[in-house]
């Protein structure tokens, strides 16, 4: 069975999702471990209540990123429990070298907008400033260049006139858990290939 680490800095509802389509059958694998760089994260508390191994790990002195003796405890932690993907869910750092390069290929985040429109932060109330029509939400690979990966699924959601930030991104959350996991299971299959940008579908 292969095995799914999720880093999350916050309130963890993908990483809900995720716990209870494991437990429902719908994603076959373990989840071993939850990481944080919050130790007051809800996340980890989630984490603990389905007895699955929640880790507060210091990510340093930098706001944003971590340093590499730091990115290699993380990366430490996850090789020791033989992790075959790693899931990040609302985590607020950006991850550089030491673990893109031992994960490769291997890292998958969910951002709650159409990319490659809006990447970044506060990106429901650019969407409604930019007037567009439909915002959403993206599950992509990581690589070095912050939410640009390849793109393994998305979810279109409309905007509509009365939209605040807040209710819009009520309305691509429930989209999120959904094609989190529907991206989760395409990676684990193995069935899909990479071409240039394109991640197309092989089953």
């Amino acid at each position: 069975m292969k095995h799914i680490a999720v880093l999350a800095s916050g309130r963890g509802t993908n990483l809900q999702a995720i716990i209870d389509n494991i437990e429902n059958g719908t994603i076959p694998a373990k989840l071993v471990c939850v990481i944080s760089d919050n130790k007051e994260a809800p996340a980890l508390e989630r984490a603990r209540r389905h007895n699955i191994e929640a880790l507060y790990i210091d990510p340093g002195s930098k706001k944003t990123w971590l340093i590499p003796e730091v990115e290699e405890k993380y990366v430490k932690v996850l090789k020791d429990r033989n992790v075959d993907l790693v899931c990040l869910a609302g985590f607020m750092r950006v991850l550089k070298k030491t673990f893109l390069s031992a994960f490769k290929g291997r890292i998958l985040n969910i951002h709650p907008a159409l990319l490659p429109a809006f990447p970044g932060l506060d990106v429901q109330r650019k969407a409604l400033e930019y007037g567009v029509k439909f915002s959403g939400c993206t599950v992509h690979f990581v690589t070095e260049d912050v939410d640009a990966g390849p793109i393994i699924t998305q979810a279109a959601v409309p905007v509509l006139d009365d939209d605040t930030p807040e209710t819009l991104a009520r309305r691509i959350l429930k989209e999120e858990h959904r094609i989190y996991t529907e991206a989760i299971n395409i990676v684990l299959s193995g069935k899909y290939k990479i071409i240039g940008r394109r991640v197309i579908r092989t089953d």
